[in-house]
């Protein structure tokens, strides 16, 4: 059998939904080794009808606990489940505790779920290098739904919202999680959120922040697109009936309890109101061309790379020793993207001399 061949086999498997196949090449696009380019190739045209839904939160919030839930009601609807936990990595070590597989353990045995444990191995944004790739392997294998739980986010770390179809963004009062949640670039990526642990005190109150704020950044973001007159577009919105506003989405929020699985199902219904929407205004297919570009653009920069390695080899390597150096990074990087491009030597040395 010769190699290409192997290679159709093994993605016969994987889109046939074999958990051995989804398992190894869910390790080789993460690992980066080959034949993994060639594998996400092959599945692409299989891509594209799992929702993904994205969990996030700061730490402590139980977005594990959660997603544990939101798989239990989706397997009560008989759709196939997989999850995606990203674990941050040790800048110490380089390891992951992967903890989030113990909090799921009840659906170890269920063979409609798959759970994948992924490291962020350094990556910031709150997931993986290679979440994207999982999700298309996954998604090529048949899954319904793959729920994708981020690391737990600070203000920047908001990948999740670029790469998921309906992002919940968990808080739970009491650890602060109301002031950051309102923070503008958690504000802007929540699709639902969600008050975790809402038999706490002051769970009413994070509602109710969370909803002032979700009415104060609707009006200000008509304030700027009306430019000049953004006082009269906000009074309109404000003014406005129900039916008027039903091509806007205004993030609902749902209070929960998920060691209880209280809430659970209405926030998932919520979700799926989201999903129709989305739908319904074709801003789904917005979403999706947007994710499908920025793919083309990690792919570019990841293969421009790999290619700069192999061609400049030990110029590069001179390059990185000389800005350790102390050396201007600036001047350097330029020469060596002039090496790339043109053929010049990458940092004024002449290699003839050396033959």
């Amino acid at each position: 059998m010769t190699t290409s061949e192997a290679i159709d086999r093994f993605v016969e498997d994987v889109v046939a939904g074999k958990a051995r196949a989804v398992a190894r090449a869910m390790r080789l696009v993460d690992d980066r080794r080959e034949p993994y380019f060639e594998v996400l190739k092959k599945l692409h045209e299989h891509t594209g009808k799992a929702w993904v839904l994205g969990v996030t939160g700061t730490p402590g919030a139980g977005k594990s606990t959660l997603v544990g839930r939101l798989v239990g009601e989706l397997r009560a609807r008989d759709l196939k489940v997989a999850v995606v936990a990203v674990d941050p990595t040790s800048p110490f070590t380089g390891g992951a505790i992967l903890g989030d597989r113990i909090r799921m353990q009840q659906h170890f045995l269920d063979e409609g779920v798959f759970i994948r444990s992924l490291a962020t191995r350094g990556n910031l944004g709150g997931l993986s290098r290679s979440s994207g790739d999982v999700i298309r392997v996954l998604d090529a294998a048949g899954f319904d739904v793959i729920v994708v739980e981020t690391v737990g986010v600070g203000q920047d770390e908001l990948e999740i919202a670029q790469m998921a179809d309906t992002t919940i963004v968990v808080v739970a009062p009491g650890l602060g999680d109301d002031v950051q949640a309102i923070k503008a670039g958690i504000l802007e990526i929540a699709d639902v959120f969600c008050v975790n642990k809402a038999d706490r005190d002051g769970a009413d109150s994070a509602v109710a922040d969370l909803e002032q704020m979700i009415g104060m950044g609707a009006l200000m973001r008509a304030a700027q697109k009306a430019g000049p007159h953004g006082h009269s577009a906000a009074m309109a919105i404000l003014r406005a009936k129900p039916e008027e506003k039903a091509g806007s989405w205004s993030p609902p929020v749902v209070k929960t309890i998920a060691a209880e699985g209280r809430g659970v199902a209405d926030l998932l219904a919520r979700c799926e109101a989201h999903r129709a929407h989305l739908e319904v205004t074709g801003e789904g297919e917005l979403r999706r061309a947007a994710r499908r570009v920025r793919e083309l653009r990690a792919v570019y920069q990841e293969m421009l790379w790999a290619e700069a390695e192999r061609r400049l080899g030990e110029r590069l390597t001179r390059a990185e020793d000389a800005v350790r150096g102390g050396e201007d990074p600036y001047a350097k990087a330029a020469a060596l993207v002039e090496a790339l491009f043109e053929g010049a030597p990458a940092d004024g040395h002449d290699e003839r001399k050396d033959r």
